[in-house]
């Protein structure tokens, strides 16, 4: 098995909504934000390469979107998801596998690409079985006010009706790692538990989507149950430290990957990392 890091650029949130609860005079040290009290994101996906398999874990935000859309995010950088795959000797055609944690805008919409001048929507990954938790699905497809403007039906519904949708808690599930699903953030997130080079490595999509946000506390205002992001939180560090496992952050701006340590605050991040470290 190799792993790759697949950097697809950077965007902004607003600071105050992702730390929830936290003072700005603490988070801002964390993640400082311009003057429109916006942060800088990353949005890096996975790309795992075992035998004859190469399967994407999650695929940002794409690029189909209008242009008074992204001006809310202020996408920034050089990089893209076909260039990172394209750095790896990868091309779109060669992904045998989609695993989506979950269908927010900026962790599915370079699944799926628009042909403007055939007015059509199509998979990005024309090989790739996409995969999906069903109850995450449905979920998605009928959106609650909450998350509506989240769940755009145009990152979604083509890969239905693409006929590469599989769910991973119904389908013949054959990808070589596990997954948990967790419900803070949003229903049945999907996260991977990758086994490499003798390291339990968990791609933590948006529990804990940056490096600043291991505390229990750091919790974003985005999840709908807050409270279970809590326990769930607590359980998966808990694990890694006793497992010396690592951490895969998906929004961190800098930060890739790290192990924990207890501390007298709690846990905390040990050692910053890189895949191409371990």
């Amino acid at each position: 098995m190799q792993l790759y890091s697949i950097p697809t650029g950077f965007f902004k949130l607003d600071g105050g909504a992702m730390f929830g609860v936290v003072p700005k005079s603490i988070w801002n040290k964390l993640n400082p934000a311009d003057e429109n009290n916006m942060c800088t994101w990353a949005m890096r996906c996975l790309l795992i390469e075992d035998n004859n398999r190469l399967i994407l874990i999650d695929t940002g935000i794409g690029n189909k979107q209008n242009e008074k859309f992204f001006s809310f995010y202020y996408l920034h950088g050089d990089d893209t998801l076909e260039k990172s795959l394209n750095k790896h000797g990868f091309t779109t055609s060669d992904i045998t596998d989609v695993f989506l944690t979950h269908l927010h805008f900026d962790h599915c919409g370079g699944a799926i690409s628009y042909d403007a001048s055939k007015n059509i929507y199509y998979p990005t990954f024309p090989n790739a079985a996409y995969w999906s938790h069903s109850k995450h699905w449905e979920w998605a497809i009928n959106p609650n006010p909450r998350e509506k403007a989240s769940f755009l039906k145009e990152n979604i519904l083509p890969i239905q009706e693409s006929g590469q949708l599989k769910f991973v808690d119904k389908d013949n599930y054959n990808l070589p790692f596990e997954f948990i699903d967790v419900y803070g953030h949003t229903e049945a997130m999907i996260l991977p538990i990758i086994t490499y080079k003798n390291h339990k490595i968990i791609y933590m999509a948006d529990l804990i989507p940056s490096a600043g946000h291991i505390p229990i506390p750091y919790v974003m205002a985005y999840d709908v149950r807050p409270l279970e992001t809590l326990k769930e939180k607590e359980k998966i560090l808990n694990t890694l430290l006793n497992e010396n496992g690592f951490l895969f952050f998906e929004h961190d701006p800098r930060i890739e990957l790290c192990n924990l340590q207890n501390t007298e605050r709690g846990i905390r991040m040990k050692d910053e990392l890189k895949i191409t470290d371990l």
